[in-house]
């Protein structure tokens, strides 16, 4: 059952958890094998973030999730504030009840389960991906060890170094690397033993051990045997059974390794806390005609917020007053500022650029569209795409199978030297063996999937665009087809006036005027257009005043409206309409509206006082760069297809404009027909990709393979798709897919890598031609490796 299935059931809910003491790809696969065995739960486990996330049906508490947590060797606490429920349902004593984790009722399927409310603050998130906190703790048992490796390594393989008893001070010198500075790994291997498991950190530590133990055993079983100096030459053997060099190198080795992976890790969630920390922290609200500044988060819905030029408006909300430019591009990727008004919508973290704005808040908190965008990415960042299962299940065994290769290295050398085994075979069969442990290590394996994913993820956002999840990189790199809704999607959904045809006696500017008034009483968009196309008009006359009034109005849903300006009935609509108040067409009118509608123009009537006066075109504008988005499409592979509800002439034109060939239209589409069409194309054997921002949409971007919903567009086309873009450009649409399969690569790139590395590795440490320092430095610089390919990602679209 997969989670969304889960979730339906009554009373489950998501949590997420903080994990404390995860190393390497065998902890994440142990904490979801034991969280698995809850009858109906479903954990998806992150190591970069050290968190989980968790899929509880109803009966389980919070408590018996972090108690099987910590049965597997870790310790987990529940993220506050990170739960969201399919349905109200009784909550046990010991979780309290959170009214505002409710879902609230919604389209089915996989729209209405993912509208849910999950509270989430940026301290919260910063909190939890403060990987400069374990950068911090590893940094001065970094130091001790490096301060104190140098000399032993310098004392163990120059001679020139070497004096009397040179093998008790490197032993001295030795001990504090490997148990204090190496600590980390014998503590982490520690608490797994006593849960019967392992991970690469039993790997270390016995490696470390074992050497150490090894030397020191040598040392006091023969006091002498660095005890001597052959006047300026090398010291008999040089100490040759001796591995106090070895233990503190790949101990040294391995610290640095994890310190680098800490920072870089930091630097891949750099995006995500970036984004989360873009609200403005205060905000101006008008109480009772007096300004007072409140923290941002202490807004409630219906507060009015004073925003001056340069300041970031603090959430959501709509103009009440004023005009400006607003800079949304911290939060759409969008450098062009967008021209503000009354009623005109804006976003919480945008910057205010010019006038003054009274903005009335109608999201705050958790529902923000800041907010959301953050939720939409930590939950990606959780996931897991299939290609990391595998890594997973590898790495699940992979530690007691090195166990027992490294077992089996010993003993084979030993056998190979026959009854009699001298000094220097056993030390080649132990040499053999601490390398075979060391260089097996599966650090590049737990990092190869989700570095490369907090990587990817993080730098969409910073680019507007966010991915739902890990299963999204698979679908980029299989859909062959892309669906794209006209409006809203390739046009600007904004109808304007095109041209005015008018009969005599009328002129074209008495049919525009006329048809202005009237329709400036009405709220729909022909409408709007039509009047804002009349003002604009009346404003360039040198004594301009503004419409008129309009006297009697009357309109008709889909027909059109009707009143009387300076004394003259005026009537507008389609051709029903004006027949059914008495206006008789003549067979050349007919055609000049034919003509306007075949040209891809939307055409109505204009009567006055019974007579034709005109007719007016207007069409719908093409947004900027949707050609060229089109051809970006192409070029990835994509057959692009146009999909609208309006007229084969309407689509046509634009279809051209845009170069989609003719037969990849679809007209005259109705919105239940959108999800038809996504599934005829499905049957046909393509793999579609769906492009809309509308209600009309939602169904249509569930049903898709791949659904892309426009940020301009609805939150339920939002939470129906599984990428969003939060421009409103087509290019980002493009560069969206981009994005993503650049993202699967890297993880693929990484992932072959790491298996490559442990596959090679592994048989060459157990032929003896791998001497265990170069392994432990061939294993920290693997980790490393993996992180800095993943990091690459940060320059996308620079």
């Amino acid at each position: 059952m997969s989670n969304e299935q889960l979730l339906d059931q009554p009373g489950s809910r998501v949590i997420d958890l903080d994990i404390e003491g995860m190393t390497c790809a065998s902890c994440v696969g142990r904490v979801e094998r034991k969280l698995g065995k809850l009858d109906g739960v479903q954990a998806s486990v992150n190591l970069p973030l050290e968190s989980a996330h968790v899929t509880v049906p109803a009966g389980i508490t919070n408590d018996q999730i972090m108690a099987t947590v910590a049965a597997a060797g870790y310790k987990a606490t529940v993220r506050a504030g990170r739960e969201r429920t399919r349905q109200v349902f009784p909550v046990p004593a010991s979780e309290p009840a959170d009214a505002s984790s409710a879902e609230q009722g919604g389209t089915a399927g996989r729209i209405g389960d993912r509208s849910a409310s999950i509270n989430r603050s940026p301290s919260t998130a910063d909190d939890h991906m403060a990987h400069g906190g374990a950068a911090a703790r590893l940094r001065p048992r970094l130091i001790v060890a490096a301060i104190l490796t140098i000399p032993v390594f310098l004392m163990s393989m120059l001679p020139a170094f070497q004096f009397a008893n040179w093998g008790w001070v490197a032993g001295a010198l030795a001990l504090p690397v490997v148990s204090w500075a190496a600590w980390p790994f014998h503590r982490a291997a520690a608490v797994n033993a006593r849960h019967f498991a392992s991970t690469m950190d039993t790997l270390v530590s016995i490696g470390v051990t074992a050497a150490y133990a090894f030397s020191a055993w040598q040392l006091a079983a023969d006091p002498g045997m660095t005890g001597h100096q052959q006047d300026g030459a090398p010291m008999e053997g040089m100490g040759g059974g001796l591995y106090f060099e070895v233990a503190s190198v790949v101990t040294t080795f391995l610290l640095l390794g994890r310190y680098l992976e800490a920072n870089a890790k930091q630097k891949a969630g750099n995006a995500l806390r970036a984004l989360l920390n873009l609200g403005a922290k205060d905000a101006t609200v008008l109480r009772d005609g007096v300004e007072e500044m409140i923290p941002a988060e202490d807004l409630d819905v219906g507060d009015v917020i004073v925003v001056r030029p340069g300041e970031k408006i603090a959430t959501d909300g709509v103009v009440i007053e004023g005009t400006s430019a607003v800079d949304a591009s911290l939060v759409t990727g969008e450098s062009v500022p967008v021209d503000v008004g009354p009623d005109s919508l804006v976003t919480g973290a945008t910057i205010n650029t010019s006038g003054r704005l009274l903005v009335r808040a109608t999201r705050v908190g958790s529902e923000t569209t800041l907010a959301q965008m953050g939720r939409l990415v930590s939950q990606a960042q959780t996931g897991k795409a299939p290609i990391a299962r595998l890594a997973d299940r590898i790495s699940a065994v992979f530690v007691p199978v090195v166990l027992a290769v490294a077992a089996i290295t010993f003993a084979a050398w030993l056998l190979a030297a026959g009854p009699d085994v001298s000094d220097a075979e056993l030390r080649a069969a132990f040499t053999a063996a601490v390398a075979v442990l060391v260089i097996a290590c599966p650090c590049a394996l737990g990092l190869a999937t989700p570095v490369g994913l907090l990587t990817g993820t993080g730098r969409g956002a910073q680019l507007g665009i966010l991915i739902k999840g890990p299963q999204v990189l698979e679908d980029t790199r299989t859909v062959d087809t892309i669906l794209l809704d006209k409006t809203g999607t390739v046009t600007t959904g904004h109808l304007a006036v095109d041209g005015v045809e008018a009969f005599a006696p009328f002129s074209q500017a008495d049919v525009l005027r006329l048809a202005g008034t009237v329709e400036s009483a009405s709220e729909h968009p022909i409408a709007r257009a039509i009047a804002a196309a009349a003002l604009s008009a009346e404003m360039l006359k040198d004594d301009a005043g503004g419409l008129g009034a309009v006297a009697g109005f009357r309109s008709a849903p889909g027909g059109g409206v009707r009143g009387t300006v300076d004394g003259r009935r005026v009537t507008a609509g389609r051709t029903g309409w004006l027949q059914g108040n008495g206006v008789t067409l003549t067979p050349g009118q007919h055609a000049d509206l034919g003509k306007a509608e075949e040209s891809g123009a939307t055409a109505i009537w204009v009567a006055v006082d019974g007579e034709p006066a005109g007719i007016i075109s207007l069409r719908d504008t093409l947004k900027p760069g949707s050609a060229a988005a089109i051809a970006r499409l192409r070029a990835l592979g994509l057959r692009p297809i146009l999909l609208t509800g309006d007229n084969a002439a309407v689509a046509g034109q634009v279809a051209a404009a845009v170069g989609i060939t003719p037969g990849d239209v679809f007209a005259g589409v109705l919105p239940e027909g959108k999800v038809a069409a996504v599934r005829k194309l499905q049957a046909d054997g393509a793999i579609v990709a769906m492009a809309g921002d509308g209600v009309n949409d939602a169904a249509a971007l569930a049903q898709a393979d791949l659904g892309i919903a426009m940020g301009s567009g609805t939150d339920v086309a939002i939470e129906a798709a599984d990428l969003t873009v939060m421009g409103n450009e087509l290019g980002q649409v493009a560069q969206a897919i981009e994005l993503s399969r650049r993202t699967l690569a890297i993880i693929k790139t990484n992932l072959f890598w790491a298996f490559f590395y442990n596959a090679v590795g592994i048989p060459v440490a157990a032929l003896g031609l791998l001497n265990p320092m170069i392994a432990g430095a061939a294993m920290a610089a693997s980790s490393v490796l993996v992180v800095a390919n993943s990091l690459r990602l940060r320059s996308f679209g620079k």
